[in-house]
């Protein structure tokens, strides 16, 4: 990317220059430099004197401190790194954790312009009531409390004007960056910094739509119908836009008030099984779940339900990574280690032809060992999935986004359980999910679903085929293409193969010789007729004679073909 040329307005410039001041003030000059350098290596509009500044490797709390000096771009992709244990070492995680949004609140003024303009009606005739003061804020959106004029009370979400234009210019920042770390340093190709970029561009404009996080909703509330003990809240759409999301407002406690849940009547410990109950048919009913349950998105209502709200967050499991998951879970509950090294091998994690799979599986039982027969009091997830993501970065294992999401998630279900005094463990409770879900995989509807898919993926493969071998034989015949053939034992093959062919010919020459002399002895025609005194006098016509022969001469072939078959001792 021709950054320079590609940045066009004074804006775009003056970005650059106060990212440059940010990590000069924080001791990155020697990045600056080769960050942001000409020809001559030093960096435009930077003062001499400030070239001179050097850093050693930073440290985590540099890197939070400079993105959250940058803005609120930065702090986002701080806290999408912050979920990347498997690039990152545990105490840059433990850093980037504590990015916070703290940005002002959203003037009134602004919110309602924003409301009008998507609904494309006044305010006071949308809500009843509507309270100017937010109850959340946050650096992409706030929440206001409301009520309808049918005497609903709502939660009004509303993204921040403008934000979506900021972060598309920092994006293209970030690419820059990404681009001329990767070139410049070693630890930039190791990450893959562009990659981390392009994850945080897909999920950040996920985010800022709210028609999407309204079709979460819509979603979560489908598969959770028949379960009375989740409840989720409405989504308005007559009022939900792209901008603006109206759904309905929760009243109850949230998870981690634990003093103020027993005040009303309710057990902590049953409420933490109806969390452990829902994450597990998440994952292995549904395939589609929320991935943000902290104590702010999970509220206990007053007669002892549990809502999950705020759905900007969310992961999806295919159907074939499902039963992946469901077999590591069994396989963990049983202590069965190959069960798991499967699982783990059918997803694509772990390879025999890049990676020590014995001293793996050997790491891998020794970390896992320790917690088992544990509850949740008794056990940590996050030491667990401290563990787990020391073998990941030790075997340099690169995992998918939604497995490092659903990890996140298990450990914030974990850390709602401690809270609420779960003695539960989590393996047995979601073993009855995961048996399910394999047995679902066997049965008749699966299956024939299976074969349905199958066989549309292989008339796919017939239809492109003819277009593959077409454009093949082109590329050859252009010179762009070598097609070689590499054999090995074949000579020996093709003796074996003459020998083979030899006998059927001998074969054939048989059958033709006995159909012959048939046809030839049931004829009716008789050619040159001739008389024998053999045995007292004859007459043997030269067809009959023919026809004789041919009968002996398919003997005689037969004995021999027989005979050396038998020899062979390949029947």
């Amino acid at each position: 990317m021709k950054f320079w040329g590609s940045m066009q307005g004074v804006r775009s410039v003056r970005r650059v220059g106060a990212i440059t001041k940010v990590l000069f003030k924080h001791g990155f000059g020697d990045v600056v430099e080769r960050l942001f350098g000409g020809k001559d290596g030093k960096a435009k509009g930077v003062k001499e004197e400030e070239l001179a500044l050097r850093s050693g490797f930073p440290s985590p709390r540099r890197i939070r401190l400079v993105l959250e000096e940058l803005g609120p771009s930065f702090v986002k992709l701080g806290q999408l790194m912050s979920t990347r244990a498997d690039l990152f070492p545990p105490d840059y995680i433990e850093e980037f954790k504590k990015l916070q949004d703290s940005v002002p609140p959203i003037p009134f003024r602004d919110v309602k312009r924003v409301i009008e303009s998507e609904v494309s009606r006044p305010l006071d005739e949308i809500f009843a009531e509507f309270s100017p003061d937010s109850m959340a804020a946050a650096s992409v959106g706030q929440v206001h409390l409301a009520k309808l004029f049918t005497g609903e009370r709502v939660a009004v979400k509303i993204i921040r004007p403008g934000i979506d234009k900021k972060i598309r210019e920092d994006i293209l920042l970030m690419y820059y960056i990404a681009e001329k770390m990767e070139k410049g340093f070693e630890i930039g190709r190791v990450i893959g910094v562009t990659n981390l970029v392009k994850e945080f561009e897909r999920i950040i404009f996920r985010e800022l739509d709210m028609l999407i996080e309204a079709g979460n909703i819509e979603k979560f509330a489908s598969n959770f119908k028949e379960v009375e003990e989740i409840y989720i809240p409405a989504v308005y759409w007559d009022y939900t836009t792209k901008s603006v999301l109206v759904m309905e407002h929760i009243d109850g406690i949230k998870m981690d008030q634990v003093d103020a849940i027993r005040a009303h009547g309710i057990d902590p410990k049953a409420i933490a099984l109806i969390g452990l109950r829902s994450f597990s048919r998440q994952l292995m009913e549904y395939g589609f779940f929320h991935a943000d349950p902290h104590p702010g998105n999970t509220i206990v209502m007053y007669d002892g339900r549990v809502s999950l709200v705020d759905f900007g967050i969310t992961g999806y499991l295919d159907e074939e990574l499902m039963h992946q998951i469901a077999n590591l879970f069994l396989g963990y509950a049983e202590h069965d280690y190959d069960m798991v090294m499967d699982a783990l091998a059918d997803a694509g994690l772990i390879d025999e032809e890049t990676m020590d799979l014995k001293s793996f599986r050997i790491d891998l039982k020794d970390a896992s060992e320790p917690f088992y027969g544990r509850s949740l009091q008794n056990i940590s997830v996050t030491d667990v999935y401290d563990q787990l993501m020391h073998l990941v970065l030790k075997y340099r294992i690169r995992l998918p986004r939604n497995l490092l999401l659903l990890l996140k998630t298990f450990i914030q279900t974990e850390a709602l359980g401690k809270i609420l005094g779960s003695d539960a463990s989590i393996l047995e409770v979601t073993r009855p999910y995961a048996k399910a879900l394999l047995q679902r995989g066997y049965d008749t509807r699966s299956l024939l679903k299976n074969v349905g898919r199958d066989a549309r993926s292989m008339a796919g493969y017939l239809k492109d085929m003819p277009k593959f071998a077409h454009d093949i034989l082109r590329q050859t015949a252009k010179g762009r293409q070598r097609v070689e053939l590499w054999h090995g034992g074949l000579e020996k093959m093709g003796g074996e193969f003459e020998k083979g062919v030899n006998r059927l010919t001998i074969g054939v020459i048989i059958s033709a010789s006995i159909l012959a002399a048939a046809l030839i002895l049931n004829s009716s025609q008789k050619v040159l007729e001739f008389t024998i005194d053999f045995l007292g006098v004859q007459t043997i016509s030269l067809t009959a004679l023919l026809g004789v022969l041919g009968y002996i001469v398919a003997t005689i072939l037969g004995a021999w073909l027989i005979i050396s078959i038998f020899r062979s001792k390949r029947l």
